[in-house]
Parts: C-alpha cells; sequence; structure tokens
C-alpha cells in the first residue's frame, strides 16, 4: 500500500451540509476500496488564485491516506463526474514527504492542547 494524500476544492455555493455530504461520499469510495484514511483537514472557504467556472472562492479539503493504486482510479474519476468539484489533486507520497506530514500532524496536536 502507498500513502497518498488529495486536496480537492468544491465550488462555494454549497451549503455546510451538503459540503459535508461530499467530502464523505469521497472518503466512502476510498473505504470501499479498502483505502486507510490517516487524516483529514477542512481548510474551508478560500479564495482562488484564478477564477474556475467563474467562481473566485472554493472549500479546500485534504485527506491523507494509504491505498492501493487502483483506488486513486476509482477516486478520480468519482472528481470528474462530481459538478460540486472544481479542481482536484493527488499525490503519491515518498518516505520524505510521508515523514513530512506526521510531523506536520504531531505539530498540530500538539498545538490544539496546548
Amino acid at each position: 500500500m502507498n500513502q497518498y494524500e488529495t486536496v480537492f476544492i468544491l465550488t462555494p455555493v454549497l451549503s455546510d451540509v451538503q459540503m459535508k455530504e461530499a467530502v464523505e461520499k469521497f472518503k466512502g469510495i476510498l473505504a470501499a476500496e479498502g483505502a486507510e484514511i490517516i487524516n483529514e483537514e477542512n481548510w474551508g472557504l478560500k479564495k482562488l488564485a484564478y477564477p474556475i467556472e467563474k467562481k473566485s472562492t472554493g472549500f479546500y479539503q485534504l485527506i491523507e491516506f494509504k491505498a492501493e493504486p487502483t483506488a486513486i482510479d476509482k477516486l478520480e474519476l468519482n472528481y470528474r463526474r462530481d459538478e460540486r468539484v472544481i479542481r482536484y489533486l493527488t499525490t503519491k507520497l515518498d518516505k520524505y514527504a510521508a515523514e513530512y506530514a506526521a510531523k506536520r500532524r504531531s505539530l498540530k496536536s500538539t498545538n490544539k492542547e496546548a
């Protein structure tokens, strides 16, 4: 199993419930493919670097997971089919990026406790 992280941007016209529903859909697809979700972050509504589909903002979401390479194809196919997704990017983490992500998660959890 390889470690991946995927970031996707949802359209800003969604309500909070619709946004969470979309995120749960993609997490469900990963779970159905046997992926182990390591971390999930909601980055919130952010301004885009350039307009996409006449929208200047979007809801950013990050999911870090371990999965087989075949799960990526199914996930990205569903990103393309879902009109709520403006953009997405899935990257395979090498050992250095995985170490950095683990360090970032542990640093974030110590900051929350303090």
